[in-house]
């Protein structure tokens, strides 16, 4: 389990991938160190949260950190 993974707001935006590599959604929002995840993003809230604009709602999931593999420039990577 990893408890190292701190994210930010330049997280936000991101695609989240499983372990095989499919996306599962994109972060819509960076609160507390809590992204919040919409798990079938339209084209509207993909560029809302790509600038920055993302709001967490009720179609949102909040993704723990210990849920988390790796984070790169790109996505973030799920644990299996």
């Amino acid at each position: 389990m990893r408890s190292d993974v701190t994210l930010t707001e330049d997280d936000e935006g991101k695609n989240v991938v499983n372990a095989d590599g499919d996306t599962v959604g994109r972060v819509t929002s960076v609160e507390h160190g809590k992204a919040h995840v919409d798990p079938d993003p339209g084209l509207a809230d993909t560029i809302r949260s790509k600038l920055g604009w993302g709001d967490a709602d009720e179609d949102n999931y909040q993704l723990d950190a210990s849920s988390i593999e790796s984070v790169s420039d790109n996505e973030i990577r799920l644990r299996r």
